[in-house]
């Protein structure tokens, strides 16, 4: 059965959905914020479908797959296939609209789910799963503020 993973709220408060939207559907960029992915490249564009090749890994596991990412008017989902690591990798984010009044604000939901081919790699990921995932939303919210400053931040702090 797969693993339902980890879901983790991003403070996507401190951005727009539309910002957070575009840095989320930016999959050819991942390689240069994303823990442990090491290549990422848009392969192909058909529509509101991408299909993109990732590497991931840390040593000694390294795993290269393919991801077909849908971007929806809301939500963005990728699912991975030609694996070796993992039977079954999708991750899934929905972007709504943040606090009254606020175009700076938005909130942001962000879910995985895998199921190792390996039962060993199963029980090694239990045992990291929560850090992983605190990982990918510090990475997002770090490069949220890269793209689009900190002073979105500031004001949101400010308002509060």
């Amino acid at each position: 059965a797969a693993t339902p993973g980890a879901s983790s709220p991003l403070r996507g408060g401190q951005y727009s959905a539309q910002q957070m939207y575009e840095l989320v559907a930016n999959v050819g960029d991942y390689r240069l914020f994303v823990p442990w992915c090491r290549r990422s490249a848009v392969l192909s564009r058909r529509g509101h479908v991408l299909r993109a090749e990732l590497e991931v890994g840390f040593p000694p596991l390294h795993e290269r797959y393919l991801s077909e990412v849908s971007l929806g008017p809301r939500q963005i989902r990728a699912v991975s296939s030609d694996c070796r690591l993992f039977r079954h990798l999708e991750t899934l984010w929905s972007f709504g609209p943040g606090l009254p009044g606020r175009t700076d604000s938005c909130s942001l939901d962000f879910s995985v789910s895998f199921e190792f081919r390996s039962a060993l790699h199963s029980r090694l990921a239990a045992l990291f799963l929560d850090e992983v995932a605190k990982q990918m939303v510090a990475a997002f919210e770090g490069r949220a503020r890269e793209l689009f400053g900190p002073q979105a931040a500031q004001r949101a702090a400010r308002r509060a």
